[in-house]
Parts: C-alpha cells; sequence; structure tokens
C-alpha cells in the first residue's frame, strides 16, 4: 500500500514515520508537510533523519488522494477541523493523530480545545479509535485517541464496563513526560523548568477529558463526570494514569482480579500485572499497556495504575494498530517493539 504522511516534523509524526517503514504491508510513504512551499529533502526538514533523502511535498489534498490509499496526519489542533470534511466526502481512508475529531459537538470542541471546529455532521462520521475497544475495520475516518485518554480509558475499562464501582467516585491522577506537550517549546518545558521539578498544568481543563467521558458514557451512562489532574514530569517519554474510585458495595477483590483478568487476557498489547504496579519504564519503546490493580478494604478504594509509551500507545503505535484493522493486517504487523532498555 501507498501511504501519505502529513506532519512529519512533530514527534509523534517522527516515529509513526519509523514504524510505516518497517510494516509488511507499506510499499511507499509520501511526505507532506503544511509548512512547505516547494519539495524539499526530509532530511533538511527534519535533519534528525540524516541521509535520509526522501521528499517531502507541499501539503495538497488532491495529490494525496489521487497518489495513496490512506492518509496518517501527526499535525496540530486546528488542522484537521478545516481539511477531514474533503476526506469524509470522497471517502478517503484517514487516520487523524489530533484531536480535532475525537468529539460529536462543534460547541465542546470550541470549549476545550479553543478552536473553530469541524462542522457536527463530519465530526458524527469520524469512528473514535480506542483500538482494543472499537474496531476500526471498515471506517473511513478514525479519530485516533489522546494518550491520557488512551491509559485512562484501558485502566478503567474492567471497573466501568462492569459496573464494578460508584460511577460518581472516580479520580485520575495522570502524569506525562515532556514529549507528551509536542515539539514546540514553551516556558513550561524548558530544560531548567522541567528538570528537578514536578509541574501540574491545566487543572480540570486538558482537552482530553470530554472524549474520555464520551468512551465511559458508551460504557455506562451512569457515570457524570471524573476528576482529571496532569502533571509533568521530568522524562522525555511515558504517561502513568492513577485511578482510584469507590467499589460498590458487596464488590470483592476477586471479582475486581476476575474482571481485568478476563477483559484483557487476550488483548495483544495489554499487560494485566496484578498487584505488581506497573513503571513506565516497562512500557516506553513499546505499542503495550501496562496495568496494575490493587484493593483497599479499609477504604473501600480501588487504585489502578496504567502506564503507556505517549508517542507509541498514545499516539503513532495506536495509529498503526487501527491501520491494521481498517486494512485486515494482523493486529500486531509493524508493533512487535521492545522497550527501551536500561
Amino acid at each position: 500500500m501507498q501511504v501519505a504522511l502529513v506532519g512529519i516534523t512533530g514527534y509523534a509524526g517522527m516515529v509513526l514515520y519509523q514504524l510505516l517503514q518497517k510494516h509488511s504491508g507499506v510499499t511507499k510513504i509520501h511526505l507532506y508537510d503544511h509548512k512547505l512551499a516547494a519539495p524539499t529533502k526530509l532530511s533538511h526538514v527534519v535533519p534528525i533523519f540524516s541521509g535520509d533523502h526522501t521528499a517531502v511535498f507541499p501539503y495538497d489534498d488532491e495529490a494525496i488522494i489521487s497518489d495513496n490509499d490512506v492518509v496518517f496526519f501527526a499535525t496540530s489542533a486546528g488542522v484537521t477541523a478545516k481539511v477531514a470534511p474533503t476526506y469524509l466526502t470522497a471517502k478517503f481512508p484517514v487516520i487523524d493523530l489530533s484531536g480535532d475529531m475525537r468529539l460529536d459537538s462543534e460547541a465542546q470542541y470550541t470549549e476545550w480545545y479553543r478552536k473553530p471546529a469541524a462542522p457536527e455532521k463530519f465530526l458524527r462520521q469520524a469512528h473514535y479509535g480506542l483500538a482494543d475497544f472499537e474496531s476500526a475495520k471498515g471506517q473511513i475516518y478514525v479519530a485516533n485517541p489522546g494518550c491520557y485518554a488512551t491509559a485512562t480509558l484501558l485502566g478503567l475499562a474492567p471497573l466501568v464496563q462492569n459496573d464494578l464501582i460508584d460511577a460518581d467516585s472516580i479520580i485520575v491522577d495522570a502524569k506525562s513526560g515532556t514529549t507528551g506537550a509536542g515539539k514546540t517549546p514553551h516556558a513550561m518545558t524548558h530544560f531548567a523548568q522541567v528538570n528537578e521539578n514536578i509541574q501540574i498544568y491545566k487543572p480540570n481543563q486538558h482537552q482530553h477529558i470530554p472524549e474520555i467521558m464520551l468512551e465511559l458514557q458508551k460504557w455506562n451512562q451512569r457515570v457524570p463526570a471524573i476528576q482529571f489532574m496532569t502533571t509533568l514530569l521530568p522524562i522525555n517519554r511515558g504517561i502513568m494514569s492513577t485511578i482510584y474510585a469507590k467499589v460498590k458495595s458487596g464488590v470483592t477483590s476477586k471479582q475486581l482480579m476476575a474482571a481485568y483478568t478476563k477483559m484483557y487476557q487476550s488483548k495483544s498489547f495489554i499487560n494485566y500485572t496484578g498487584d505488581q504496579l506497573p513503571a513506565i519504564k516497562q512500557v516506553v519503546g513499546t505499542n503495550n499497556c501496562d496495568i496494575g490493580m490493587v484493593y483497599n478494604r479499609v477504604t473501600n478504594v480501588v487504585t489502578v495504575n496504567s502506564v503507556i509509551d505517549n508517542l507509541l500507545k498514545g499516539a503513532a503505535g495506536q495509529a498503526v494498530q487501527n491501520f491494521n484493522q481498517m486494512f485486515g493486517y494482523p493486529e500486531t504487523e509493524g508493533l512487535k517493539l521492545q522497550p527501551f532498555l536500561p
């Protein structure tokens, strides 16, 4: 297959390009960028790819549709909100790593992203691609989930889908490495600010909250809201979503463990680690989500720890997982990865 990639200059785009290069079903990768006026060598656009003379072309939706079988967008918020209608009208396959098409309401998107939304009729045509639960088979436009959303939803799924917790008791303490903030530098991500420091940011305002709520309410309409806080860690990659909730009366620790074991025993990329709560390092470099769970009988609180690599399971890796589902490749194709060591 010939695939297009728009947005090679960002961290997720770079990682996605590397994955696609090793995918057995990808015969050609065409690169496009909105900021270019003329074709330019990739090594000049992204110096880390020194020696790679692949051309990066100025963005052209007509060329993308005529010369490719699918397009990946690894662009900032606000880009695909403008161009998604073109691809949906043409019924051309898209996997969108941005947040522009994850919500189904113009008003909600504008409130959380503070940018103009795509028309609602197009928002409602996009498929939310939480790949371990929502198969992209037969879909045209896949909205790849956010990194915080992926870790949090996978951690909560057994509890919410099996109605094991009080629906109004969910508290999420989520932490991310600096690449989760994107490549564009700002005051919070300067080395002197990040190093030897931990910072809470966007309290109760993170743009992944509404997509988490949409999915949770698909699973259980009784979930009214979640308390969700985000913290920036002095590391490059990784998400740790630590989740707390009150267990329903009569639910036992055995039932909690059984729910996780049953739900995830056949999932290729999810590892349930029992009461051994996972660390970020064990998943960095992989498309895995490792999830551990402990229950405190005294407080009646279940604590779930869910960890992913934000650039892989939280972005490029899940995008390839969705690509595999869309086009009938084995789910693990191109994603048989090992953790970065040490």
